[in-house]
């Protein structure tokens, strides 16, 4: 989405830019094998708000560390749009609807997004046949996000030094991440679902193949169990982020019994909305599509190692969870990863997702050019 591409050498970066950190990867194809040339990441200020000018200066500077630490080369980056700026739809329409007049569907679309039809930037994803009682429409997916917020972001990797080359979406991002892995000819009819478990929003995707069928963002995610922390015990949210870390990682670091229980029955509330809230995805999958039933889900994000939300995950879906490997079959001797606290490395999702984008914008790139070559021989 929203491509523009400038010619380069090294692949392009994966920057995915988080509410709470930032991670920079970059892969390489050699043969049949993805190797990770660099990765690095880092944790952002948690109490500044989110496009502030304070904001904005941190992330500046911490992308310039990681770039300079990581070896990275080139410039290029292929970055993710913040989730607190991407509007979501999905819409109903009649089956010709592409081929109705494009500046009144258009100015629909945007009213409902509450975007300006004439300024702001709408792509969209045609899921696929959707019944409506007896009526079968297209079911389509609508992305957009407000062009004073684009440039901003632009502007905020620009102002890094580095380039951005393609803009894509969390959705997009996480669901490139795993979909290679459903490329058999009897993977076509398979159900899957993904769900990035954020600190801003949980976004959930379901496909079927190779395609996305629903997105749903979800803004219940780690702030809000922070937030349920803090107040419960009193104490600031730094201190409420650093309990959690510890409950997660009991078997390193001690935490008493009633901190622990306060711990789980602040949270206890917002887990199990958020499970309301995922299984209802499910269900709408189910009426609107009448197809295949998922059978697993697959957690990527940070929060997927809360055994607390996870737990209560399986309780109310009814499917088989797993947390996602996304660097899984990768060739990481390049890179410096610490693999001893979290070996899915699900947090990584999003990022190699972007990084993925990277190698089949320079595959396409390079298509053209022996394309070129051909016709001038």
């Amino acid at each position: 989405m929203f491509d523009c591409l400038i010619k380069s050498k090294a692949q392009p970066i994966g920057l995915d830019i988080g509410h709470s950190v930032i991670k920079m990867i970059q892969l390489s194809r050699q043969d049949q094998t993805i190797c990770v040339e660099a990765a690095e990441e880092e944790s952002l200020d948690r109490t500044l708000e989110s496009g502030s000018d304070k904001w904005r200066d941190q992330v500046i500077g911490v992308i310039r560390s990681l770039y300079q630490r990581g070896g990275f080369k080139g410039q290029e980056v292929v970055s993710c749009l913040p989730c607190d700026m991407l509007k979501i739809k999905s819409l109903r329409l009649e089956s010709d609807w592409a081929k109705a007049d494009e500046e009144t569907t258009r100015s629909e679309v945007a009213r409902r997004l509450g975007l300006d039809p004439e300024q702001d930037e709408i792509r969209h994803i045609v899921a696929g046949d959707a019944y409506q009682g007896d009526q079968i429409k297209n079911e389509v997916i609508f992305f957009g996000i407000g062009q004073e917020q684009l440039n901003r972001h632009i502007e905020l990797i620009e102002q890094a030094g580095l380039i951005p080359v393609s803009l894509d979406t969390v959705p997009n991002a996480l669901f490139r991440c795993f979909k290679t892995t459903l490329r058999r000819r009897e993977d076509q009819d398979v159900v899957s679902v993904f769900v990035d478990l954020g600190s801003q929003f949980t976004t959930v995707i379901i496909g079927r193949g190779q395609e996305i069928a629903f997105v749903k963002q979800i803004p219940i995610a780690g702030d809000e169990l922070n937030k349920q922390v803090s107040t419960r015990l009193g104490i600031p949210i730094e201190e409420a982020v650093a309990v959690r870390d510890r409950l997660r990682n009991s078997g390193t670091e001690s935490i008493d019994a009633e901190t622990k229980r306060a711990v789980i029955d602040a949270m206890d509330s917002s887990i199990e909305n958020l499970a309301h809230e995922i299984s209802l995805c499910f269900r709408y999958y189910a009426v609107t599509f009448r197809g295949q039933h998922p059978a697993e889900a697959a957690f990527a994000g940070g929060e997927a190692y809360e055994s607390t939300l996870m737990d209560a995950l399986r309780r109310q879906l009814g499917v088989s969870i797993r947390v996602a490997e996304p660097l899984r079959g990768f060739d990481l001797t390049r890179a410096n990863f610490n693999r001893r606290q979290n070996p899915q490395m699900c947090e990584w999702a999003i990022a190699v997702g972007l990084a993925m984008k990277g190698l089949e914008l320079n595959k396409a790139k390079q298509g053209r050019n022996e394309q070129r070559q051909e016709v001038a021989v």
